[in-house]
């Protein structure tokens, strides 16, 4: 007959190790998607895949004659306005004096009261215009700071200090902007950080809490494992 013997241990107390597997993707801390504010044409691209940007720096450019085109304008528009001012403001100075002069005169009986009342009127239309003249200079500087910041926001630039993840745009490609405008590049603020993003089942989540330990692996290097918090 078969002997069957027996191993016995003492009893002790231990921690239970429960593992959770989740499969995920690993990503840059901070990544940042960029479009373009304009509509336009692109004249020029920068920068390639990988290249190292620093806040500020130029990715790409739009075409800008026509919005160049609606500077100028603006400018002579705001010019024209400011001529206006000019001429109102001389005008409003004649008709203070002929309103002095009617003064005087009506006073001294010299003149009858209409011609008082015409000098008042003609100084009240002269301040009327004076008034509408730098109106319309007000819209025109602001019509030309709109065109500035247009032209402005033809240059497209880096928001951070990073490197070039992907660059979606070639020179000659058409840009719409809208409410859904297409990302032109995307960039990674700094890749010696990383951060793995797991989907944990449902399941397993009310077991997970900030600061377990933790370790990773990946297809590039199947036979490490890598530390993780």
């Amino acid at each position: 007959a078969q002997t069957i013997t027996y191993d016995t241990v003492e009893i002790k107390r231990a921690d239970l190790v429960i593992t959770v597997t989740a499969t995920g993707k690993i990503e840059p801390t901070t990544q940042v998607d960029i479009s373009s504010e304009m509509s336009g044409v692109v004249r020029t691209v920068n920068v390639i895949n990988n290249s190292q940007v620093k806040a500020g720096d130029v990715l790409a450019e739009l075409d800008t004659e026509s919005l160049a085109a609606q500077r100028d304008r603006a400018k002579a528009t705001l010019n024209s306005a400011e001529a206006q001012i000019a001429s109102a403001k001389a005008t409003l100075k004649e008709t203070e004096l002929a309103l002095a002069r009617a003064e005087t005169l009506r006073k001294k009986g010299l003149s009858p009261a209409q011609e008082l009342d015409q000098a008042r009127a003609a100084s009240d239309r002269a301040t009327a215009a004076l008034a509408a003249a730098e109106a319309q200079a007000q819209v025109a500087r602001a019509d030309l700071a709109i065109r500035e910041t247009d032209l402005v926001k033809t240059r497209i630039l880096s928001p951070i200090n990073g490197v070039v993840l992907a660059r979606k745009v070639e020179p000659g490609q058409t840009v719409a902007s809208s409410l859904s405008a297409p990302v032109l590049f995307t960039l990674a603020e700094d890749l010696t950080r990383m951060q793995v993003e797991a989907d944990v089942d449902e399941a397993d989540i009310g077991t997970v809490t900030e600061g377990q330990s933790a370790s990773f692996t990946v297809e590039a290097y199947p036979d490490r494992t890598f530390p993780a918090e």
